[in-house]
């Protein structure tokens, strides 16, 4: 498991691209049947990729957990939220199964000990994208389809930021501890995710970009306000986004993110907005 510790707003301003990707960019997520992972002391969360190819694989295969977490199992006190985003898969948490398509979200509480993931087709192995956060009590277990995702359309093609929000893991749709998670899809001619931007000082988030084109990228905007920094990121990456910085990319075309907040509380609207013309 990869250890990323907490980065402070002062000397994150003396930061190199070098050291900014090494703190905050998590470039490979997906390895045939192993599980890749990344610990963030930002409010200690966990973020995780599974590509199942040949194997069954384990929740917490390869990772030490009562050196990383002073648990028995990986979910013992935490709780997590996976997407699919690739081919046909299966997870299993204690002896139920869940058939995850394409975009589909499944959330399990704390508590679930035994938690395996599979491909249906090792031809087009699903990838899973989790992001796992400190739990204090548990809920239920739950396969949310795209279908059954609140929905918030926004923007506008004239300002390059038509998309639809689709809140997944929610206080609209489920209850959970801390967890929050969902999915916005950018409509065709639109690239900026998240207008204006903003921090909210009580959550941190993660990023997770997917269906960036071939040969496209994806400029990830991070630091405070004034003292802004990018990233420039690929497919299939994920960032880490601390509370005091802002959160917002812009393409060269159009794709599709995940994202995962964690912190006070699920108050999707508690947010510190900046003035796109007040940005430096």
């Amino acid at each position: 498991m990869d250890i990323r510790y907490s980065c402070n707003q002062r000397d994150f301003k003396r930061y190199t691209t070098e050291e900014m990707r090494a703190e905050f960019l998590i470039e490979k997520l997906f390895v045939p049947d192993e599980v890749q992972a990344v610990y963030s002391h930002v409010d200690r969360m966990v973020t995780v990729g599974i590509m199942p190819v040949k194997e069954k694989v384990s929740i917490d295969k390869g990772i030490d957990i009562w050196k990383n977490f002073g648990t028995e199992y990986f979910l013992e006190r935490r709780e997590c939220g996976m997407f699919n985003v690739g081919g046909a898969g299966k997870v299993t948490a204690d002896g139920q199964e869940y058939r995850l398509d394409y975009k589909d979200c499944l959330y399990l509480t704390k508590g679930a000990k035994e938690v395996y993931f599979e491909s249906l087709d090792p031809q087009k192995p699903a990838k899973f994208y989790l992001v796992s956060a400190p739990a204090h009590c548990s809920y239920e277990n739950r396969l949310i389809r795209i279908a059954d995702a609140a929905k918030r359309p926004l923007g506008a093609l004239e300002t390059s930021n038509k998309r639809t929000i689709n809140q997944f893991i929610h206080p609209s749709v489920l209850k959970t501890c801390q967890l929050s998670m969902g999915m916005t899809v950018l409509e065709p001619g639109s690239v900026w995710n998240t207008m204006p931007a903003h921090t909210h000082e009580r959550r941190m988030e993660v990023y997770f970009y997917f269906e960036v084109p071939e040969n496209n990228v994806v400029f990830h905007m991070m630091g405070e306000g004034q003292q802004t920094r990018h990233i420039v990121m690929q497919n299939e990456q994920a960032v880490i986004s601390p509370s005091w910085s802002i959160h917002a990319g812009a393409g060269t075309s159009n794709y599709t993110f995940i994202w995962a907040m964690g912190g006070e509380n699920q108050a999707f609207d508690d947010m510190d907005e900046i003035p796109t013309t007040e940005l430096r």
